[in-house]
């Protein structure tokens, strides 16, 4: 498979007017003028980069269904025009998606009919709707679209297209900002204020709810709202957090998991001789010597399974206790070590009867 040509990021290279719905520029470009006001033009940033993430395995799916069976066609072939299309084809439908919501609305008054107001689903069905016109006819077969073979080729060309920096993530979500505010209906990812002069703008842009912020947590690169900076950072894998097993430890949020499961010393575990105790790990030792007799007897039934009552088990544990000089039983933290203690215990030991 030929890469498909890295984005060149010049009106040249796809031809004029391409460049204006697929290459706009990356940096801020200001106020957006509605009615002779000036718009905030602030979004919801994680909304945004869901978005423009959705984009890059959108076009494979679309290459690798037009070309599925084709000997003179590859995805990276169609890659660049297909990309276009889609682009003005989403942003076509985005652009009339709220004037269409709200018709259908009036339409549909009394029946079950609920226009969806997630931009990802929105932006999904735009997707869908155009994959589906560009599939040939092996593309069209529903034995194709449920296979594992086409799942592969779809990974297989976002990652082609992702070393070779065909359609960067900055420019997908420049693209994603616009597909977003069009389709957002009730402004719930995106500033709706709008003011008449720059000044008004500014000191709303410093306290705006949707303004851009950089989590704080060292190693992470997320850019997100302000109004969702909480919900980040309950969630931010780089979050450093005490162990939730309340040991000293502080780690990240990302390491979490295995520290507790792993290595914590107050991870719980089940006495290792059999008995109902449960108890973090660190603890092991202070319940052995505090069990010790009831963890005796129960090695002396297996090691005496015949020839003892319970009352000369407990008897035999007692003087066991006794003649352990060094406190090695306290010690053993299993069954096996404890039997050989034992074991060796009672060879020293004059016989009791």
């Amino acid at each position: 498979m030929d890469p498909p040509a890295a984005d060149p990021g010049s009106a040249k290279a796809e031809g004029t007017g391409a460049q204006g719905e697929m290459d706009l520029p990356v940096a801020d470009p200001g106020p957006v003028k509605d009615e002779g006001l000036l718009q905030c033009p602030y979004c919801d940033s994680e909304a945004m980069h869901k978005l423009a993430q959705f984009l890059l395995p959108g076009l494979a799916a679309v290459c690798v269904d037009g070309t599925t069976g084709d000997l003179f066609r590859k995805p990276s072939v169609v890659a660049v025009d297909l990309r276009k299309e889609m682009v003005d084809y989403m942003t076509q439908r985005s652009e009339t998606f709220i004037a269409d919501a709200l018709i259908e609305s009036e339409a549909s008054q009394g029946a079950d009919s609920e226009m969806p107001e997630d931009p990802y689903e929105i932006i999904s069905i735009f997707m869908d709707d155009f994959s589906s016109s560009k599939r040939n006819i092996i593309g069209h077969v529903s034995g194709w679209l449920l296979s594992d073979s086409r799942d592969d080729k779809i990974d297989d060309f976002v990652q082609e297209m992702e070393m070779t920096k065909f359609w960067p993530l900055e420019r997908r979500e420049v693209i994603a900002e616009v597909l977003l505010k069009n389709v957002d209906l009730k402004t719930k990812f995106h500033c709706p204020e709008k003011y008449e002069n720059e000044e008004r703008l500014a000191n709303h842009k410093a306290q705006c709810s949707f303004r851009p912020v950089t989590c704080p947590n060292d190693g992470c690169r997320a850019t997100v709202s302000v109004r969702c900076m909480q919900d980040h950072d309950s969630a931010c894998l780089f979050k450093i957090l005490q162990c939730e097993q309340h040991c000293e430890k502080h780690l990240l949020r990302r390491d979490m998991d295995r520290h507790c499961v792993t290595v914590c010393d107050m991870r719980p575990m089940k006495c290792p001789f059999g008995c109902d105790s449960s108890f973090p790990e660190r603890n092991l030792q202070e319940h052995c010597s505090e069990f010790l007799q009831l963890h005796l007897l129960k090695v002396l039934q297996g090691i005496h399974k015949k020839g003892f009552t319970d009352d000369e088990l407990k008897d035999r544990a007692i003087q066991l206790e006794k003649s352990d000089d060094h406190g090695k039983l306290a010690k053993a933290q299993d069954a096996r070590s404890l039997t050989n203690i034992v074991k060796d215990l009672e060879v020293k030991m004059k016989p009791s009867s």
